[in-house]
This record gives structure tokens, sequence and C-alpha cells, in this order.
């Protein structure tokens, strides 16, 4: 997962930063400063937006295309 998945899965829920972290459990900082790629996705923060939003290895194909 990366910067784009990040914003395209929080647009795909017409969500803004500050709710899309609250749904994640993550600080709203840690999604701003991922969107603008000064933070990577870590597999903890991916597994968190998985859970959060019921998303399987699928689901993100179909989101990336």
């Amino acid at each position: 997962m990366d910067k784009e998945m990040v914003k395209n899965i929080r647009k795909n829920y017409n969500m803004n930063q500050r709710s899309f972290a609250q749904a994640v459990n993550c600080s709203f900082s840690l999604i701003a400063l991922v969107e603008v790629g000064k933070r990577r996705v870590t597999k903890n923060l991916e597994d968190k937006i998985k859970q959060a939003f019921q998303l399987n290895d699928h689901d993100l194909k179909t989101l990336q295309s």
C-alpha cells in the first residue's frame, strides 16, 4: 500500500483526513504526512486500514485500478 492508495481509499469513502484517521484509529497528522509522502505506510497502518474498512487484498487491487 502506498500514499496514493491511502488517499484513494479515503476519497472513495468520502472522508476528510481527520474522520479517516478516527476510523482507522490513528492520528490525523500521520494520515496527512502519509498522503504528502513524508511518512511511509507501515504494515501496522495498512492492517488498521484494512480492518477499519473490511478490505482484503482483492479489494485493494480493485481500488488501485
